[in-house]
C-alpha cells in the first residue's frame, strides 16, 4: 500500500528527482517484502510442519515492514 501511495504521491503534481527516489526506494522495499514472503512460504508450503523462522529472516523482515510503515507515514504527512 505504501508503494502506491509512493507513486501517486510522487506523480501528483509533475515528476521531481525527490520523488522519483522516494518512489523507488518503496517499490524496492515492497519487492523486498515480497521476496521474503513468497521464501516463507514455499518453506512452508515444503513441509507438513511449519519450520522455525530463522532470525535473519525474521529481522529482515521486521526492518522492511518496518521501513514500508515509515514510508506510508511519511507519504501521508
Amino acid at each position: 500500500m505504501a508503494a502506491v501511495l509512493a507513486m501517486r504521491t510522487a506523480l501528483h503534481g509533475g515528476v521531481s528527482v525527490a520523488g522519483g527516489v522516494v518512489c523507488a526506494l518503496c517499490c524496492g522495499l515492497w519487492l523486498g517484502f515480497l521476496a521474503l514472503a513468497h521464501r516463507r512460504i514455499t518453506v512452508l508450503a515444503a513441509s507438513g510442519e511449519p519450520a522455525a523462522f530463522a532470525p535473519r529472516q525474521a529481522t529482515a523482515t521486521v526492518l522492511v515492514t518496518v521501513a514500508l510503515a515509515v514510508c506510508g507515514v511519511a507519504l501521508v504527512l
